[in-house]
């Protein structure tokens, strides 16, 4: 009896143990929520994340920007204007349907013709002359001119399936009905505002994945995201508070995975316009001319900024002083051009000599859940813009959502946004964010302040068709000298980022930001 009784309750536990390996679900405290399922509709971290778990690119990234094949398995520079790419065999798409070069030079066409997108892929493809499938896994690339640096700038944009995306709508992808990729998970629901659902995809080409079911919870307020965690309603959170990493790091059970980012947080300023909107006289009516079209002014907004009190106070130390595009480890950082000092003399010296020693006003707008103290950094830069003899009329935060979409239309004078650089060099980061808004040369396509210097211009494209490695990272220094030197943006710094989840799940941090259940693993 005794042996029958332990021969059951050993089968009984093996039966127990068999359940939950095959019911290993993950529930991520996400927090932002996408504008889009469509992956090509922005590109967007928001966005990025959830476009990563279901769909694929021609390469994929590691933990420290490093890249490595996914959906292209080879490329080759036959001559300077001309690439080839092999693509992998026996990649399938969730409905069944095979991968091929058809589907990647839909993809590649359709990207640089996405209505409305706050942040395009326009300049990913914007090299292509012509595109050819030689067969169904290979593709015959013609550039417009020698591009160096072709494979990285197409093999971000993420491949969808011709099929089932030539005629969709953008609420064909939200519903989830041209939802179909080829990545590791399936899209299965989306309730805006909550959360997203997906599976995983047992025919996933790539390794398996060790969870069936993913729910990401919209959970944009930070204390919230940190006792769903500490509660245990969610297995992971992202964006983790700097004031509570010591908190969750000393309790038993839970665990912060953290790594330097290549993010930059900056201020944008409005220096185009003859006149913008939220510049005033110290009386707060609007100002005929644009005190920020004066290389003096941003300067001085510059001097008028510790950055490393920000950092030590706000960030509790989760972040480094900026004073470039890239960190030191990014190729064509340029080691010359540190963060400005903190120098409130020089700058109402500045001020003086551009015609404002009374100041002016201004108005600070910022995300309120985009990254940690967002809305608290404007909070500080306004105390400090003040303490420099500016009147700041206001500090304005709001959802991400609704945020890019006015900062993208240029409804700001002044406003905090960062761009995380995602290749291994500084090349596209400088090409969107600070080059001359220009659709078809694919340059400008996150300048949302339409900037434009034609002298950097002639030094970005002279670096972009430089193939010899050694000079190209010396091409990009000096142009991130130059450019920096005219304050188009001010630098803040660069994050830290922090995730969190319980003892039973493991997660590989990235200098890429990535929020992701493929960067996941249960722990055994």
């Amino acid at each position: 009896m005794y042996r029958k009784t332990l021969l059951m309750a050993t089968v009984a536990s093996a039966l127990l143990a068999a359940s939950l390996v095959q019911a290993a679900d993950l529930t991520i405290g996400s927090s932002t929520e996408p504008s889009s399922i469509d992956p090509q509709f922005s590109r967007t971290g928001n966005n990025q994340n959830i476009a990563m778990q279901v769909f694929d690119r021609l390469l994929e990234t590691d933990t420290t920007i490093g890249i490595h094949p996914a959906l292209a398995v080879s490329w080759k520079n036959v001559d300077p204007t001309t690439w080839e790419v092999k693509l992998r065999d026996g990649v399938k798409f969730h409905d069944g349907s095979p991968l091929t070069a058809e589907d990647v030079i839909f993809s590649l066409t359709r990207a640089k013709n996405i209505p409305n997108s706050p942040a395009p892929f326009s300049g990913n493809v914007a090299a292509i002359a012509s595109m050819k499938a030689v067969d169904d896994l290979t593709i015959e690339f013609k550039t417009k001119t020698p591009a160096p640096d072709f494979i990285e700038q197409i093999g971000f944009v993420y491949i969808v399936s011709k099929k089932v995306a030539e005629k969709a709508t953008i609420e064909d992808f939200n519903s989830g009905k041209a939802a179909i990729g080829t990545g590791a998970y399936k899209f299965k629901s989306w309730t805006p505002g909550d959360n997203i659902s997906l599976t995983r995809n047992d025919a996933f080409w790539g390794k398996k994945q060790d969870f069936d079911n993913v729910t990401i919870k919209f959970i944009s307020n930070d204390a919230s995201r940190v006792a769903a965690l500490r509660s245990g309603a969610v297995d992971l959170i992202d964006a983790v508070p700097p004031r509570d990493i010591k908190t969750l790091t000393g309790i038993s059970g839970l665990k912060v995975f953290s790594i330097p980012s290549a993010r930059l947080i900056y201020l944008a300023i409005d220096s185009a316009r003859d006149k913008t909107p939220f510049v005033t006289d110290k009386d707060g009516k609007p100002l005929d001319k644009n005190p920020l079209k004066d290389k003096r002014v941003r300067q001085a907004l510059s001097n008028l900024i510790n950055r490393q009190l920000i950092v030590d106070r706000i960030l509790e130390g989760s972040g480094e002083p900026a004073g470039q595009l890239v960190p030191a480890g990014v190729a064509g950082s340029d080691p010359t051009v540190t963060a400005p000092a903190y120098a409130p003399d020089a700058a109402k010296k500045l001020l003086a000599d551009a015609g404002y020693a009374g100041g002016f006003g201004i108005t600070l707008h910022t995300s309120n859940d985009r990254f940690p103290g967002d809305a608290d950094i404007a909070q500080a830069l306004g105390q400090m813009f003040a303490r420099g003899g500016l009147k700041v009329n206001g500090v304005v935060a709001q959802p991400y959502n609704v945020y890019t979409k006015a900062a993208s239309a240029q409804e700001y004078s002044a406003f905090i946004f960062s761009l995380g650089n995602s290749t291994p060099t500084s090349a596209t980061g400088l090409r969107n964010l600070l080059m001359t808004v220009n659709k078809e040369a694919g340059t400008g396509s996150f300048n949302r302040t339409q900037y434009s210097d034609k002298v950097f211009d002639d030094m970005m494209r002279q670096t972009m068709a430089e193939f010899d490695p050694e000079k190209r990272i010396q091409l990009l220094q000096e142009a991130t000298k130059y450019v920096f030197e005219d304050t188009p943006i001010i630098p803040l710094y660069w994050q830290k980022i922090h995730w969190a989840g319980k003892a039973k799940v493991s997660y590989e941090a990235n200098m890429t930001e990535d929020t992701s259940a493929t960067l996941a693993k249960l722990v055994k």
